[in-house]
């Protein structure tokens, strides 16, 4: 049974009279325990496409349903990791997981809840900087952090993103890492959204394209059937790794040079302008 469903949504910005069509004709369905890969363009909607998972935003029409049931809100079954860390700066690392624990399980006692954020911020391998606070730490530990405060909440979704789009090739590698081993010790749901195929086919079950926008939609569908775990070392040299790379790079080329073929040329009005006249 599919545990989060889009049917046919539609979403868009703007007054009626100048309104931004943003995506269109959203038809998406996501298993449970399944680990799926949003790529697309920058622009094209990705990040609203999250929203409207998280119950952020809210489709004009259509609808988003959560285990069979309308989503008309956030909710801590649904917890997002954000590309911009979202920390409290004068809160430690133990601080920052610990308030979003208390929102979600005001009923755990102090042990209880203390022993719950050791475990998650000993997960992502933070134990020693757990007294740290943001400006204390690197870009890829506040990204653990982040990671860490969103699996504390224990979300039956877990909704990536572009998580690692601003760190470093070797940080974003050890992270990419760290989210299969705790994916596969958690058996959590994954929605992924990023704009590098590589990452995709390494991490995801399954790929889908977002065509560019306006009026963005899902595309053609890519099933990674790769065996797990995968090693990034090998992969490279794996034949069906390279297939399912170029094939989706491909497509999304494709993708692209159709949208601007069926882009409208826009004439744009010149200036009068004349040169002065100079008297020496």
């Amino acid at each position: 049974m599919p545990i989060i469903e889009l049917n046919n949504v539609n979403k868009g910005f703007g007054p009626a009279s100048n309104r931004s069509e943003v995506l269109a004709d959203i038809n998406l369905s996501i298993e449970e325990n399944e680990f799926v890969a949003i790529v697309g363009f920058s622009g094209s909607g990705k990040s609203t496409l999250v929203n409207l998972l998280t119950g952020l935003e809210i489709p004009d029409t259509g609808t988003v349903t959560f285990e069979e049931k309308p989503v008309t809100g956030p909710h801590s079954d649904r917890g997002i990791v954000f590309q911009n860390y979202s920390l409290l700066p004068w809160l430690t690392v133990t601080g920052n997981v610990e308030l979003a624990v208390k929102q979600v399980f005001p009923q755990m006692s102090k042990k209880e809840r203390r022993d719950h954020v050791a475990r998650y911020i000993e997960m992502v391998n933070l134990t020693p900087a757990s007294w740290k606070r943001p400006k204390e730490l690197s870009g890829g530990m506040r990204q653990r952090v982040s990671v860490a405060r969103t699996l504390a909440m224990q979300p039956k979704l877990l909704l990536l993103d572009e998580p690692l789009g601003a760190l470093d090739a070797l940080t974003r590698a050890q992270l990419q890492d760290e989210i299969l081993n705790i994916w596969d010790q958690e058996k959590k749901t994954v929605v992924l959204i990023t704009n590098d195929v590589d990452e995709a086919v390494l991490m995801a079950d399954r790929i889908i394209p977002l065509t560019p926008g306006p009026q963005a939609t899902l595309g053609k569908e890519f099933r990674v059937d790769l065996q797990r775990p995968r090693d990034r070392t090998t992969l490279n040299f794996n034949p069906e790794f390279k297939k399912i790379r170029n094939t989706v790079t491909q497509y999304l080329m494709e993708l692209n040079d159709e949208a601007k073929r069926l882009a409208p040329v826009k004439d744009l009005p010149l200036p009068d302008i004349h040169p002065i006249q100079f008297v020496a």
